[in-house]
């Protein structure tokens, strides 16, 4: 295995050190200091504690409507369906056009085409799910390929899930390697690694994965997929963001995470602030370091600046469904 350029250069010597071979990058993980799991799962509830004044709730609810992928990723996808999603991405409330864009549309490779149609000259950007999504159980070719259609078809971003067996087992050179070839792959296009939290067990495992990720090239961590389930904790962003704040401390660099899966409340997101400005800080709380992975969560951020607004709660009847 190879250091990727885009993450040794200019790096401290024990980063670079890391990538030099599969020993090293094994006791590189595995020489990160252990998550306190009370302590994180102590300091997530109690910030998930916080209010914010009604002054500020208005600006996270913007801010949270610019930091959405709306994502649809079900077999059943038309192109009609992606039209109408990428007219709600561009308009999330037609009736009051002060209302931000989300931060991108998230699709399947084969539906790339119709959306970069739909959003050009939008700026909302295009991702695509890639790589044997959402297993990530197939040959490096299978998941070149994948790759490979989403950028071609107009992707501005993919989504690649890791080999969470190949990582279990033990093989973290292989999963680099894999990152590493998929990061090429998408050219200009960034690239956002997803670890399926849900099946790494541990606080330490996330921990170690999303090193792994960063150390590879991925320009942002996502927690989940979507179809396993737990998908995002509150506790487990906490760690990720951890990850990106101490790689920004070593390298200068900033890396974005992206909790996906099971956020479906204004209020969950305004939690989910809240952590991006205490554990990370106050540079993450912009779409281009922090996503939500979603679907419905949009509709309630609509219903509730309704309500922030007018007084009184509108009700979904107001807002497009998806």
């Amino acid at each position: 295995m190879a250091a990727p350029s885009t993450a040794s250069a200019g790096s401290p010597p024990a980063l670079a050190d890391a990538t030099r071979d599969e020993s090293s990058l094994k006791r590189f993980l595995h020489g990160l200091p252990g998550v306190d799991q009370v302590g994180v799962e102590q300091r997530a509830a109690g910030l998930a504690t916080r209010s914010i004044k009604k002054a500020a709730k208005l600006w996270a609810i913007d801010t949270a409507i610019s930091m959405v992928d709306l994502t649809t990723l079900e077999g059943a996808d038309t192109p009609g369906k992606i039209r109408s999603l990428c007219a709600k991405a561009r308009r999330p409330d037609p009736e009051r056009p002060e209302v931000p864009r989300v931060a991108a549309v998230c699709v399947y490779p084969d539906m790339v085409e119709t959306a970069a149609k739909e959003l050009q000259g939008t700026g909302i950007d295009i991702a695509s799910v890639a790589t044997a999504f959402p297993s990530g159980r197939s040959s490096i070719k299978v998941k070149i390929a994948d790759t490979e259609l989403a950028v071609e078809s107009g992707a501005t971003e993919v989504d690649m899930v890791i080999d969470r067996g190949a990582f279990l087992s033990g093989q973290y050179g292989r999963v680099f390697d894999e990152i590493v070839t998929i990061r090429q792959a998408c050219g200009g296009a960034h690239l956002k690694v997803i670890l399926e939290t849900g099946e790494l067990t541990t606080y330490d495992n996330v921990r170690r994965a999303s090193w792994l990720a960063l150390l590879a090239g991925g320009d942002f961590i996502k927690t989940s997929t979507g179809k396993v389930s737990p998908a995002a904790t509150l506790p487990v962003t906490h760690v990720m963001l951890q990850a990106v704040r101490d790689w920004h401390t070593q390298t200068g660099e900033h890396r974005g995470v992206k909790p996906a899966g099971g956020i479906r409340t204004t209020k969950d997101a305004v939690r989910y602030l809240v952590a991006v400005h205490e554990v990370a800080g106050e540079d993450w709380l912009t779409n281009r370091l922090f996503r939500f992975g979603a679907s419905s969560l949009l509709n309630d951020l609509l219903m509730q600046r309704r309500a922030q607004l007018d007084g009184h709660y509108s009700g979904p009847d107001y807002v497009t469904v998806d």
